[in-house]
């Protein structure tokens, strides 16, 4: 019997043991899962929770009600990847060997990489809203909080869904005046970028929205500490912001067990083939979702496209036959900008978002870098989605893993 090991039942591994369980029917192959974690969850869920918009039901659900039973669930704390050897070890010295190994152990924020964030006003006037404990810290801060200098923050990049901190500021701004109290909010949208986003023709329509939803943003800001007492953040060239509460995106870092595995970048992020999604180390290892370093957005719809190319791979690396260089670094991406209205961007490595409809040329009905309100039923729509098709390896109809340039403007 060969194992085929996917480390981490997150959004990745678990599309790709379902993907995986869907295509190979070989007796000679057991398809085996390994994670310490009990809950599966729905992440994008974390922006909606502080605005009370979702409920932690929501948003959580049980691990074992995705995995297929013919699938070996193993929940352990993983040690480390001796890839030299093929096998995992476990806590406790219990290994597991591996002919093919799926690396999907995700990203977390790292506080602590900047200096005073996980100080005295962690979870007290400093949150993050990219774990389940800080969006519901922040939801909770957020129900009385009479007003003041909201400061929107990233440490730096790349970080898991790009587009979450400028969300988190325009449902802010919403969530504040249906409130009555935004004219007490004053709110502040702080990047290391030099603009609002990482391509020009979103930076443009995004920042257009900061404006006129009359939030302010401080770019090129590489922050240096966190200053709890005086409530400051501090940049390395000494300007200083104040905040009354600060809503930050933490350093994003691959998990421990790369680190300790010695198979990662200066951020744990595991080198790997942006196209292939193959180890650039170990030609029996392939990497998806925000554990790899490929210049693609690490975002839920990259893993989904990632998981689709990748199944495919597996199948021709285990025949012996060439991998597919197929992946573009396809992303597709609601942005709630508020008010029940929302954008959505399609781009890969080379093309960056542009306007046009989506998924139909010429049709939509879904358009493209344009405000809308079908755009924001199309991000509520999601969830469904994603508990009821994603997570069990179904294909979205209509919607390929590669961009389409069909309806699209160049």
């Amino acid at each position: 019997m060969k194992n085929l090991v996917i480390l981490g039942a997150g959004t990745a591994g678990t599309m790709m043991a379902n993907h995986l369980h869907h295509t190979l029917k070989s007796p000679e192959w057991q398809i085996h899962i390994i994670d310490e974690r009990e809950e599966h969850h729905y992440q994008p869920g974390y922006l909606f929770l502080p605005f009370d918009i979702y409920t932690p039901e929501d948003i959580i659900k049980r691990i074992e009600d995705f995995i297929p039973k013919e699938v070996q669930l193993t929940r352990h704390r993983i040690d480390r990847i001796i890839a030299d050897e093929n096998r995992i070890e476990l806590t406790g010295g219990t290994s597991i060997p591996y002919d093919v190994l799926i690396i999907a152990t995700g990203a977390k924020i790292a506080p602590e990489e900047t200096e005073g964030m996980k100080g005295s006003e962690w979870q007290q006037s400093v949150f993050d809203f990219y774990t389940f404990e800080g969006a519901l810290a922040l939801r909770n801060k957020l129900r009385d909080w009479p007003g003041g200098k909201l400061v929107v923050h990233i440490t730096e990049m790349p970080i898991k869904c790009p587009v979450a901190p400028l969300e988190f500021s325009f449902l802010a701004d919403s969530f504040f005046k249906h409130k009555h109290m935004r004219d007490k909010v004053d709110i502040t949208y702080v990047t290391p970028l030099s603009g609002a986003f990482t391509k020009p023709k979103a930076t443009e329509a995004l920042e257009h929205l900061l404006h006129e939803k009359q939030i302010n943003i401080e770019s090129d800001f590489a922050i240096e500490w966190v200053d709890n007492d005086k409530k400051e953040i501090v940049d390395y060239g000494g300007k200083k912001i104040s905040f009354d509460i600060l809503v930050t995106v933490p350093t994003n870092k691959g998990d421990e067990v790369i680190e300790r595995s010695g198979m990662g970048d200066d951020l744990n992020y595991v080198p790997t083939n942006k196209a292939t999604l193959q180890s650039l180390a170990h030609g029996n290892i392939f990497v998806l979702g925000d554990a790899s370093n490929i210049p693609a957005s690490k975002a839920g719809s990259v893993a989904h496209f990632e998981a689709e190319i990748l199944t495919e791979n597996i199948l021709h690396y285990i025949h012996g036959e060439p991998l597919k260089a197929e992946f573009d670094g396809h992303a597709n991406c609601f942005i709630e900008t508020g008010n029940g209205k929302a954008l959505l961007i399609d781009f890969n490595y080379t093309h960056e978002p542009v306007e046009g409809s989506f998924p139909f040329p010429g049709i939509g009905p879904l358009r493209l870098l344009k405000e809308s309100r079908m755009n924001h039923m199309g991000k509520l729509a999601f969830r469904w989605i994603y508990w009821n098709m994603l997570l069990k390896g179904t294909h979205i109809p209509f919607v390929s893993a590669t961009m389409s340039e069909k309806g699209k403007q160049f």
